[in-house]
Parts: structure tokens; sequence; C-alpha cells
């Protein structure tokens, strides 16, 4: 089924139809992760991530339906976010000595990864892992008992009104996170601008038959941001295990290296994102919401226009 909303038909039913879809195959991959918990959580994560964008979009036509689901679809995927962490790091490891090979080539990050690939063994093989996956799964089965009970307008006008307040939303997340990241440079700052770059990602996706501009290059560069910004989180979350109690990592002779990679790679990653986010959030959000706001409800109303006529 597709990700997309299709002008032609009421807003409620697509909403119904992609919730579903989207909410079924986090289950599927949730029942995969069993035996492969590296690509089923990861899997499972990108979809949730897409009905909580969902979620957001159209929360204006129904608040309370949308604000409780999207916290449902929170605290499933926290549940399942330190098992998913674990093989970010081991790939983030693996990242700096692909793009620093030759102070890596001493085999300087093998202490520090094998630690990481034994922290992750522990994680997945132990009993926490099958009852988070367990919890999921019928946290996802009740949501999708629930969907029949979102009700949004789907006259054309109100319609692209709650799409375009959606969006615009996303947006507005973005800039603020954007003008905070360029400010302070707080790892939260950026956290919360990978946060509205997949938001926003996603509405392009959902809206991709009502946009008001070509969304294919700006798509493939929000896609981009989030994969720096995803990368830079990492690095965040690397940092911080190196300055834990008890030294999980390893003592500092064997976290010397790391120290000083993640350092230029964090240097790299934030001056790359924080052009990049400019580039894409710059513009006002409220008068790119007013764009699509038009042509949604042109796009919306087309259908019934030809009913009439018909």
């Amino acid at each position: 089924m597709s990700f997309r909303i299709d002008p032609r038909l009421p807003l409620t039913g697509e909403v119904r139809r992609i919730l579903a879809d989207e909410i079924g195959r986090a289950i599927s991959h949730l029942e995969t992760a069993r035996e492969k918990p590296e690509q089923g959580l990861h899997k499972c994560r990108k979809r949730l991530k897409s009905v909580r964008a969902l979620l957001r979009l159209v929360r204006s036509g129904d608040e309370p339906f949308c604000q409780t689901e999207n916290e449902c679809y929170k605290q499933v995927s926290a549940l399942l976010a330190g098992p998913r962490e674990a093989t970010a790091l081991i790939e983030t490891v693996d990242r700096l000595a692909d793009a620093f090979p030759e102070q890596s080539a001493g085999g300087g990050l093998d202490p520090v990864r094998e630690r990481l690939v034994l922290r992750q063994h522990e994680l997945h093989a132990g009993p926490g892992l099958d009852a988070a996956i367990n919890a999921a799964i019928a946290a996802c089965r009740e949501g999708l008992e629930r969907i029949d009970r979102l009700a949004l307008p789907d006259q054309p006008e109100q319609a692209a009104d709650i799409l375009a307040d959606g969006a615009r939303a996303t947006l507005r997340r973005a800039k603020k996170a954007l003008d905070k990241a360029e400010a302070r440079g707080e790892d939260e700052d950026f956290h919360n601008l990978r946060k509205a770059a997949k938001a926003h990602s996603m509405h392009l996706s959902l809206l991709g038959r009502l946009w008001p501009t070509p969304i294919k290059a700006r798509r493939k560069a929000v896609d981009r941001l989030g994969e720096q910004l995803g990368e830079l989180h990492d690095v965040f979350v690397i940092r911080a295990l190196l300055d834990a109690k008890g030294e999980p990592l390893g003592p500092p002779d064997e976290t010397k290296l790391l120290r000083k990679l993640l350092k230029r790679s964090e240097k790299s990653l934030t001056k790359a994102c924080l052009a990049a986010a400019a580039e894409l959030f710059g513009d006002s959000p409220k008068r790119s919401a007013k764009r699509l706001a038009r042509k949604a409800r042109d796009d919306l109303a087309a259908p019934q226009e030809e009913a009439k006529a018909a």
C-alpha cells in the first residue's frame, strides 16, 4: 500500500488506511526481530516514526485521538531504543574507521568495538528483549483496534487546512531547532532538529500529490540531512558513554583514539548539518504552509467538481 495521501479519496479513510498499513508492518518487523534483532528493530522503529509523523500531520483534525496515539507509539519505540542503539553504536565506530583509515589502521578502535559488540549481544540475548518485543506487539495490536475511532473533516477546504497546519507545525519545529543549534549547539538542539527533519521527510512522502513545489530534490536533501543528523546523534551518545561512570567503553588509554576521532567527526558533521538545515528550513514556515493550503484546496476539491459535472 502507498504511504501517500490520495486527494481523490476522503481524508479520514486515507489516514486510517495508512495507519493500519504502517502499524501492521511494524508488527511484522517485530516478529522478525526475535531472530534478527538488528534488522527487525531498526525497520520497526522506522515504521513507528512514520505513524507518529502522520499523526502529527493531521493532529489538528482530531487532537484527542492523535495526541493519545502519538504518546502510545512513542512509548513503544522507547521499549526498543536500547537494543537498537547498541547496534547503531557499533556502526558508528565502523564509520569512524572508514572515515579515518590512516589513524585507525593500527586497530586502535578494536578494544572499544569489542566492548560494544559484547554489550549488543547482552542486550539481544537476554530475556529483556523478548519481553520488550511482546509488549510492543501487544501495544501495536491494540492500536490497530483503535484506528476506527479517528474522525477527520473530509470537506476539501477543512482537509486542506488540517494538512497545511500539520506541515507548518513541523517546519516551525525545524526552524526553532535550527535557530537553537546555531546559537547554542547543544546535543538536544541537534536531536530536535533531527526529529523535525525526519517528520518533514515523511510529510513530503504523504503529501507527494499535494506539495506545491517539485519535491524530489527536496526530499533527497532532507533525507541526507536526516542521515547526517543521525550520525551526529550517535557521536553524542558514544561521547556520553565515554564520560560515564565505570568507563563502560574501556580505560582512557584504550579510548584515546576514539575521543580524537569523535571530536573530528563531530566538528565536520555539525558544520554540514547546520549548512544543509539552513538551506531547507530558512524559509518562513507560514509562507510554505499557505502555498500548501492553496494547492491542497484545489487538488482536494477537483474530484468533487468532476463528480458534479458528470
